[in-house]
């Protein structure tokens, strides 16, 4: 896996990763405070929020249920000193579909955060990981 990152001005940097995505990324500068888009630690959350919910959403697929949606909202605190690590991250899970099974949910979950989110993996080295979850069903509503 490759990546490469450029100083555009400022606080601003350009990501691409190897397989030619961009992103604009960096912190408030100037006057105005202006942000050019996230910074590398939102980048990180949102990265760890995009590992686990890829493994929540195939699990589930895998296990034939009817899954339509999944929204990970996620907060995160960060040690006072250099280098401010992660110290604590809770994630929000929000999953939508007709008749999902919470066992199935919470155990998608549980094996995405304890088994193969490689970025939880590595957050958990520093930050105490935690979540919970809902499970809405979409399916028809009662019948007159």
């Amino acid at each position: 896996m490759k990546a490469r990152v450029k100083w555009v001005e400022d606080r601003t940097f350009i990501g691409q990763s190897g397989s030619g995505h961009t992103v604009v990324l960096g912190t408030a500068s100037g006057t105005e405070g202006r942000t050019p888009g996230p910074s590398p630690m939102e980048l990180v959350l949102i990265g760890t929020g995009g590992c686990t919910a890829f493994d929540v959403v195939h699990i589930l697929e895998k296990g034939r249920e009817k899954v339509e949606d999944c929204v990970i909202e996620i907060d995160a605190d960060r040690a006072d000193q250099e280098p401010k690590v992660f110290t604590r991250i809770h994630m929000h899970f929000i999953v939508k579909g007709r008749g999902l099974a919470a066992n199935k949910v919470e155990r998608a979950i549980a094996l995405s955060l304890e088994k193969y989110c490689s970025a939880s993996a590595m957050l958990a080295k520093t930050a105490t990981i935690t979540h919970d979850f809902v499970v809405e069903d979409t399916g028809a509503g009662p019948q007159p």
